[in-house]
């Protein structure tokens, strides 16, 4: 039994959404105490967006929350969704705390440590945009995520936000005196163990290697799900 399963940025209602991959990771949930939504569980609150498959996770998000504890860790996505989380069954928050073996383990989706989107909203949206559609193209014509992919690997600013996210996800922890922390928002899946406290990063559900990360006894990995 796993103390928590955590996923992060599911983004139902885009076109990018791997909707089909996590409706078979949540019918076959590895058992666990706590599910964990770290973030982003919608691309926006204009539900006219969300396809069928879209809303079967939320119903069956509601009927894991009937002997689960769901949580709801809210993203810059996310809004005020304090009224759809009861629809569920989560409890929605900004973030969480539990204690796994003798670890305490902070969850929280990372975009207050993400201070590009603050300096260059407008830039943040014209490159989401671009990347999205990147995806898009990747699927439409089965690249197997190439050029989007190579889009991130190749970004310096990506990549130099994500590392400035972790370093200052880490310093957070330390403030709060937990163990390790764990974040979403850059949908890079990674692991980081230097210094004092431990960084995890979820990854999303947007890619083609879809990743959630795994809590027992105090031992936290990283794990991928396909079809």
């Amino acid at each position: 039994m796993n103390d928590a399963i955590i996923i992060s940025d599911v983004h139902l209602g885009s076109n990018i959404c791997q909707s089909k991959k996590l409706q078979k990771f949540l019918d076959n949930l590895p058992p666990t105490s706590s599910l964990i939504i770290n973030g982003d569980l919608f691309d926006s609150l204009n539900f006219k967006r969300l396809q069928r498959s879209h809303w079967k996770i939320l119903n069956s998000l509601r009927d894991i929350s009937k002997h689960t504890n769901l949580i709801w860790v809210r993203g810059n996505h996310d809004y005020e969704c304090a009224d759809i989380s009861h629809l569920i069954g989560a409890e929605f928050i900004n973030e969480y705390q539990f204690v796994s073996g003798c670890n305490i383990i902070m969850v929280v989706h990372g975009d207050i440590f993400d201070k590009f989107i603050s300096q260059y909203p407008i830039l943040t949206k014209v490159a989401d945009q671009i990347y999205r559609l990147i995806q898009r193209y990747d699927a439409h014509f089965n690249t197997e995520y190439y050029y989007s992919g190579l889009a991130k690997r190749k970004s310096k600013i990506f990549l130099r936000s994500s590392e400035q996210i972790c370093e200052r996800a880490k310093l957070y922890a330390g403030l709060h005196r937990v163990d390790s922390i764990i974040c979403g928002h850059t949908h890079f899946p990674i692991i980081n163990t230097t210094g004092n406290i431990p960084y995890y990063n979820c990854g999303s559900w947007t890619e083609q290697n879809c990743s959630y990360i795994s809590v027992s006894n105090g031992v936290i990995d990283l794990n991928y799900f396909s079809i």
